[in-house]
């Protein structure tokens, strides 16, 4: 017996460090999933970000056509990245809208000149009050919108070029 509690600092020690292990080898899932999946879009009219786009409003997503809302930011990096799925998005006839997070018109003005511009309209939320209603919890993060208005899809991060063909399938489906 007292052999047996000589072995259990070890044995504890090794149970801990196994714990540890597992937690680094599969670590948790942090994404924050929207709970509006499968819901229709919050009510919203945002003010434009810059004069020469419309804004972006949840009466546009009631047009019968599948639209994919992209919610960015000049100041993100993996915004940047994402930027020539976007486009290769925009190239395949996804009609894609933006909503810029707690940024300025200038500022987003030139993250389109150096990035590409896949946007048909980019409504401005300074406080993130729709990106919040919507579920979003960071930038980018992207929606498929269907043509009655109800969210079908949402991708958390940056949209890669693996993620393109999921993303196509969705728009095509909410059709």
């Amino acid at each position: 017996m007292r052999r047996m509690l000589l072995w259990a600092p070890l044995l504890t020690f090794v149970a801990i460090i196994g714990i540890v292990a597992l937690g680094l080898i599969k670590p948790a899932d942090r994404d924050v999933k929207s709970a509006m999946v499968g819901k229709p879009l919050p009510d919203f009219a945002l003010p434009p970000m810059l004069a020469t786009k419309p804004t972006v409003a949840s009466a546009m997503f009631r047009t019968r056509q599948p639209r994919l809302i992209n919610v960015f930011a000049s100041w993100c990096v993996p915004c940047v990245a994402e930027a020539p799925q976007l486009l290769q998005l925009k190239d395949a006839g996804v009609r894609i809208d933006g909503i810029a997070i707690r940024d300025t018109g200038p500022a987003i003005q030139d993250f389109l000149t150096q990035n590409g511009d896949p946007y048909e309209a980019i409504g401005s939320d300074p406080e993130s009050r729709v990106q919040l209603s919507l579920g979003s919890s960071g930038v980018p993060e992207s929606f498929v919108i269907d043509g009655s208005g109800k969210i079908v899809l949402q991708h958390i991060g940056e949209i890669r070029a693996d993620d393109v063909p999921a993303i196509l399938d969705a728009i095509r489906n909410a059709r």
